[in-house]
């Protein structure tokens, strides 16, 4: 290692193993509280206990995921002083204004109405304390917006001015920055993501209370509503994912061409499912090759040429020869190659396994044999029908898809990952190199025990959340009272002085 970018090197460890476990927790907060605001929905339109037993399973795992996203997204904002204090001064005008607004805004309105939800089950009357999840699931997202737009600032910096004498960038167009074509597709494909990851999970949780039998009629809710989740998500994923690739290859080709280590100029260009030897050297063989499908990312064709890293190299050299005058504009291109194909390939295996089970619960066969439920649960003739193909069919499906239920959880941050090197060797792309936005008086000594307090810490904070997750899901979805079943009708519900407040989930 070379001691000179050793605190660089150590600072972008540090802020990229930080920001992968958070992002963990992110998508499947979105799409959790979302899917338990759908839930309660259902309860309330329908009165069914099943909706009201779900509401509660699944808001309780919720509230375990988003107080640990909350702990670990904390740390993120102190690392901007800790350990890149250049960067912030240089960028702090125009970056802190959506991260301003993602606070006052965004977590102010999550964390007020998350409080009325948990603890207003029986204050509030059920219309009111459903539109207490509903504005929480705003929250999520309205708070996921504001930080895709500073990111994607960070990726296509636009709406902003150098100020020379301060040495600085100063905003000159705020809603440029919150609504460029950048932050509306990243945001577009992260939500997108994130209906994946809630669907996947809870597919793969009822998936193992179904494999045993229990809690059949919540889970098989639950189930349907996860594979239809997972399924749209995988499908808007598709599209996002495309106009997103169109947009990085106008703002940064060596993205583009990092993503397939494609070294030299080709038209048509293809792409490859994997390859094998030192892509980094491009050297690397393709074991299955796809013609044409890199120029229809880029080009919406399959025919125009795509530059390859070499030729994309030589023209940003030339580009910013007066100005930053680096000597390689190259990421780390094995990172940015299997980076790419993993969250792929981990995203569709979620995807199609939704398409399966979908394909799977048509009708109301599988309920019967297969879960060894009573016959009058479904006519004579379905479970006759349902002894012929076999209860094997869905025992395999179950197993399978409690195995993949953390594949988005990889694809996810494999995504980050590649997004975040394959914008390398800048911090802010064309304006602001890596190299000089790491705090200049920081040594190699406090970045590296910053980094192993932190990396420990989220060790043990990632035992936590496991267990915590095992135990409840274990548990299963709760029993209801009286009281769960007939909510107040009005603000104040139950007035005993001496009743201790509620919990709900």
């Amino acid at each position: 290692m070379d001691l000179a970018l050793a605190p660089e090197t150590l600072a972008r460890w540090q802020f990229g193993i930080t920001t992968v476990y958070h992002f963990l927790f992110v998508p499947l907060t979105i799409s959790l509280s979302t899917l338990t605001a759908v839930l309660q929905t259902m309860w309330v339109r329908t009165g069914k206990e099943k909706y009201l037993k779900a509401t509660r399973f699944w808001g309780k795992l919720f509230l375990i995921n988003i107080a640990m996203g909350v702990v670990t997204g904390i740390v993120q904002e102190f690392q901007f002083g800790m350990n890149w204090s250049s960067y912030s001064r240089f960028v702090g005008d125009v970056f802190g204004a959506p991260l301003a607004f993602e606070a006052l805004i965004a977590f102010f309105m999550e964390s007020t109405f998350i409080g009325l939800w948990i603890f207003g089950r029986d204050k509030l009357p059920k219309k009111l304390h459903l539109a207490t999840i509903w504005l929480v699931a705003i929250g999520t997202i309205l708070s996921a917006y504001f930080i895709l737009a500073a990111n994607s600032w960070m990726q296509h910096p636009v709406g902003y001015r150098i100020n020379e004498e301060a040495g600085r960038a100063e905003m000159t167009d705020f809603f440029r920055i919150l609504f460029q074509n950048t932050a509306l597709a990243q945001f577009f494909h992260t939500m997108t993501a994130a209906a994946i990851t809630g669907g996947a999970f809870m597919v793969g949780i009822a998936a193992y209370h179904l494999m045993r039998k229990k809690h059949i009629s919540v889970m098989r809710s639950s189930l349907r509503l996860g594979l239809v989740t997972l399924v749209i998500g995988g499908l808007l994923t598709v599209v996002s994912g495309d106009r997103l690739g169109k947009i990085m290859y106008e703002q940064q080709p060596m993205k583009m061409a990092s993503a397939e280590a494609l070294w030299e100029t080709q038209a048509p260009a293809p792409f490859s499912i994997f390859a094998y030897g030192d892509v980094d050297e491009g050297h690397n063989k393709v074991g299955i090759e796809v013609p044409g499908v890199l120029s229809f990312l880029a080009h919406d064709n399959f025919y125009e040429a795509v530059p390859g890293i070499n030729d994309t190299n030589k023209a940003l050299k030339e580009k910013y020869k007066d100005t930053v005058g680096l000597d390689d504009y190259r990421p780390n291109i094995p990172v940015a190659y299997w980076a790419f194909r993993w969250m792929i390939g981990f995203g569709m295996a979620s995807f199609t396994l939704g398409i399966v089970g979908l394909y799977l619960t048509r009708n109301k066969l599988w309920i019967s044999e297969r879960l060894r439920t009573t016959a009058d649960e479904v006519p004579r003739l379905a479970l006759t029908k349902e002894r012929e193909l076999g209860p094997a069919l869905t025992r395999w499906y179950w197993r399978i898809a409690l195995l993949t239920l953390g594949f988005p959880l990889i694809a996810n941050s494999w995504g980050w990952i590649f997004t975040e090197t394959g914008r390398q060797p800048w911090v802010v792309y064309g304006v602001l190199p890596t190299a000089s936005a790491v705090s200049p008086t920081v040594s190699q000594g406090e970045v590296l025990t910053s980094l192993i307090v932190f990396t420990s810490l989220y060790a043990i904070l990632a035992v936590v959340e496991v267990k915590l997750l095992v135990k409840y899901v274990k548990a299963g979805p709760p029993e209801l009272t009286e009281s769960d079943l007939n909510p107040p009708t009005k603000i104040g519900g139950d007035t005993d002085s001496d009743r201790p407040m509620a919990f709900s989930y």
